[in-house]
């Protein structure tokens, strides 16, 4: 519950008058029956009706503070309830948004929208209930509890034992109910992973007529979520009909008892009328209690889910003291370069890289599935950061950059192509704002979009759909390609980011990469894509196997000359 102090003492106005109300309403609600026993006592049998007018005037009267002070808690609750919620979401966003690809490793995509959404939800609720029934309900039941005892001490047995029966009852549901909650929104982590990935590759699910299989996949985890919640709340469904049997037997034990003190003229009967509404209202207030204590219960399974986040390590933060090149080259060196993405993995994914890219040139990196090059290029703009060795840009080590300038000097086209709702416009200068017109439509003609952009009804103002849904996988890794170069990098990344265009294109996007004076690294799948570039690196199970250019390597490797030779009969297989 630290975490809900600290949010909400920036509106500690709000948080103290919320409760400040709700004392007037508890303060009327306790006042009424003890003033109707006058009433009906001293008024109505003996018919004086001045007396019956002053009390109803009271009466009234307190009712007003009451409603004022019911409407007082209510709003100020919800203010301090939603703002402090707002700011938890934002803090959690800008968290998430400072996350290393490690941290990001830890968690689904679908867990980051549950907390984002509904666990903040929870903790709002917790936050309202927090200030309105955990204010009312002790307030009503000890004033309540009083009141009775006022009226009559001879019955007050029967009031401990009907509260001892309901904090049995509490103490069993909560107990039963903590763990439940935390199903429960396990469960929904679940449902919005599925249907995340539902409706992302809804165009996959149509072409492999997969609707009636998915449809199952989600009625299964659907299901699974409704069966976990209404076991969940069937837990907080039976702490009604439980107080209800207990304020019946109570009620019963009180006309019993209060009977028999009536005859004694130790009780009169409207002081029973009022005894019992005092008994409902203690009960009343003890359900209220148990109610918010089974909503915080959630609300606290939530709380953790958040606090995870916020209190999640990030280990890829700027150096106390950023140090700046003095000069903008784009030399690249990696000095016995380690990378595990965990401590505990018995094997490290990159072993030993050793290798300098000078100033300008193009490498082009090689391997198998799985070898760990896209891993080795993330290291540079630290994404990643190396488990041993060193990486080194224009002669300073990554770690010692400040990150902004680092990422804006190090430019990447990810392997996933990327797009956000907007416009063709907005996509390109994501990461340059104040680009000029000209810059774009430079970068845009560079990375060989600007042709089929102008052949879009709205050229650079097309508005497309979320991830480029309406763009084909080859013009949306163009315009990526021009997003990216639009930073004007010094080092420049392709990380298999032209595997949807065609050849053609391919080459006249590699022309135009010639002509930029930045240093490039092209991930490929194909040879041909790199056969001129200026150093070609084979990885193999981590390691280099073999650096230098197209000619050496088919010369001194023959794992390269087997991957050509392969790709050369599958092209020519493909010819025929």
């Amino acid at each position: 519950m630290h975490l809900l102090k600290k949010y909400l003492k920036t509106y500690w106005k709000w948080v103290v008058l919320a409760p400040v109300g709700m004392c007037a309403e508890v303060f009327s609600e306790i006042m009424l029956p003890k003033l109707m026993t006058k009433v009906l006592h001293q008024g109505v049998v003996n018919q004086d009706w001045v007396y019956i007018r002053e009390i109803v005037g009271v009466m009234l009267l307190i009712l007003a503070v009451g409603l004022l002070g019911g409407i007082t808690c209510l709003v100020f609750a919800g203010k301090a309830s939603q703002s402090a919620g707002a700011d938890i979401r934002r803090d959690l966003f800008k968290k998430i948004q400072q996350f290393s690809y490690t941290n990001i490793d830890k968690y689904k995509p679908s867990s980051f929208i549950t907390r984002l959404t509904n666990d903040i939800t929870q903790v709002q609720t917790v936050m309202m209930v927090s200030m309105r029934l955990l204010v009312r309900a002790p307030l009503l039941c000890v004033g309540s509890i009083v009141m009775a005892v006022s009226i009559q001490p001879q019955l007050s047995l029967l009031i401990l034992v009907m509260v001892l029966a309901v904090c049995v009852v509490i103490t069993i549901m909560i107990r039963k109910g903590f763990p439940a909650f935390r199903q429960v929104q396990g469960k929904l982590d679940t449902v919005n992973a599925v249907m995340r990935e539902n409706l992302a590759g809804l165009r996959v699910v149509r072409a492999f007529v997969k609707e009636k299989y998915e449809k199952e996949r989600f009625d299964a985890v659907n299901k699974d979520y409704r069966d976990t919640s209404l076991h969940a709340f069937g837990i907080m469904i039976m702490i009604m009909p439980c107080m209800v049997v207990i304020l019946n037997c109570t009620i019963v034990g009180v006309l019993w008892f209060g009977a028999k003190l009536v005859d004694a003229n130790l009780l009169l009967v409207e002081e029973i009328m009022a005894y019992i509404t005092y008994l409902m209202q203690i009960l009343i207030s003890l359900t209220m209690i148990a109610m918010s204590l089974m909503l915080i219960s959630r609300g606290k399974v939530s709380l953790g889910r958040i606090s995870e986040i916020l209190e999640e390590h990030i280990d890829i933060e700027n150096p106390k003291e950023c140090k700046y090149p003095n000069t903008n080259e784009g030399r690249v060196e990696y000095r016995h370069v380690y990378f595990q993405y965990v401590k505990e993995a018995k094997e490290p994914v990159l072993k030993d890289i050793t290798f300098t890219a000078e100033p300008g040139e193009t490498i082009g990196i090689l391997s198998q599935t799985g070898a760990g090059k896209s891993t080795l290029v993330q290291l540079m703009p630290r994404l990643y950061d190396v488990s041993e060795g060193e990486v080194f840009i224009d002669g300073i080590n990554v770690k010692d950059y400040d990150l902004t300038t680092l990422r804006k000097k190090v430019a990447i086209v990810l392997q996933e192509t990327i797009l956000f709702s907007g416009t063709i416009r907005e996509n390109i200068c994501w990461g340059s704002p104040n680009a000029s017109e000209e810059e774009m439509i430079a970068a845009a003609k560079s990375a060989q979009a600007h042709e089929f952009i102008m052949g879009l009804q709205d050229g650079y103002d097309t508005v497309i759909g979320q991830n480029g849904v309406n763009l084909s996988g080859g013009q949306k890794q163009r315009v990526s390609i021009a997003r990216t170069l639009l930073l004007n990098p010094s080092v420049l990344i392709f990380d298999d980011s032209t595997s949807a265009v065609d050849t053609v294109t391919e080459k006249k996007i590699q022309k135009a990469l010639k002509e930029m004076p930045c240093t490039k690294f092209i991930i490929a799948q194909r040879i041909s894509s790199i056969q001129h570039a200026d150093k070609i690196m084979l990885l193999h199970q981590g390691r280099i196997a073999a650096l230098g250019r197209h000619e050496e390597l088919m010369e001194n490797s023959q794992e390269y000359r087997d991957i050509y030779n392969s790709q050369l009969e599958r092209e020519e297989v493909s010819h025929e």
